[in-house]
């Protein structure tokens, strides 16, 4: 029996304010980044990307699958940054036939910050809204079976990209389509969080970079994107621009303003300047 045509379909949860109080001159408030969730679909089932963050997020997200109409099997989950996967238990609850799926090293990554010490402190203390989970509710995602991910038919293929945004990040492909739905590995018109890439993370993320482009896609979306900006290839080289001008920055400039300012001047139309300001104090501190 032949396997059925694949599609997918993204979901962009707006930007949301934290209770951060680091700001550039210029900012009356820091933002978090809009965030992008993937729902690939065959003719009848679906897999899931990246399950978002807040209550809120979870829910609005499991009215979109519900929409959908297909019957969500699996999710899979690209890196340990919960902002990407602590509304997970939300939608296993939603849709409890499905399963959540991870690499080893995600799987670790997803333990060490979901502890009720991280969440409290890290995270849950930047936000007014409510997460979607606590340690003691949070889902954990299993391994990736023997036999990979398939829906209806085809492969679908994590690839391990190493440190980009943070470390032990992922990508999944869909060869079929020529979809790879990057997690971290990618921005979309939409300031890069380089705050836990130092040198050496950075020289990595562009070798996730190039790891991505070998896979020769024809549709990326990225973790954090745009709503209005297309799932294009090219954001690929846009990334590597991105880090490649904030290590030139780093170097010509002596303060995080300095280094702002320079960022800001190179890409005046980036989405949420205040998540280069957090980078621009990580590297100048």
């Amino acid at each position: 029996m032949p396997a059925s045509q694949l599609g997918y379909a993204v979901h962009v949860a707006e930007g949301i304010p934290t209770t951060v109080a680091d700001l550039p001159p210029d900012l009356d408030k820091r933002m978090w980044s809009p965030t992008s969730a993937v729902l690939i679909t065959g003719e009848q089932d679906a897999l899931l990307v990246d399950p978002l963050f807040t209550q809120s997020q979870a829910e609005a997200l499991r009215e979109w699958v519900t929409a959908s109409r297909k019957n969500l099997t699996a999710v899979y989950i690209t890196h340990g940054h919960p902002d990407h996967w602590l509304g997970l238990g939300a939608i296993l609850k939603a849709f409890p036939s499905a399963r959540a799926f991870a690499v080893a090293s995600v799987i670790a990554q997803m333990r060490a910050q979901s502890t009720a010490e991280v969440l409290a402190e890290r995270w849950q203390s930047r936000f007014t809204e409510p997460l979607a989970a606590t340690a003691a509710t949070a889902a954990i995602a299993d391994p990736v079976p023997p036999g990979g991910l398939r829906l209806e038919g085809h492969e679908l293929v994590p690839v391990e990209l190493g440190h980009t945004d943070t470390d032990d990040t992922t990508c999944l492909h869909v060869p079929a389509i020529g979809l790879v739905v990057a997690g971290d590995a990618a921005y979309n018109n939409v300031h890069l969080m380089l705050a836990q890439s130092d040198s050496e993370g950075r020289r990595s993320w562009l070798r996730a970079l190039d790891t991505i482009e070998r896979l020769h896609p024809r549709v990326v979306v990225a973790g954090h994107k745009d709503p209005s900006a297309r799932d294009a290839p090219e954001i690929i080289t846009e990334t590597r621009g991105y880090i490649r001008d904030f290590e030139a920055g780093i170097a010509a400039t002596s303060t995080a303003l300095e280094l702002y300012h320079y960022m800001t001047q190179r890409y005046p139309r980036r989405i949420n300047p205040g998540a280069l300001w957090g980078s621009a104090r990580a590297a100048k501190q």
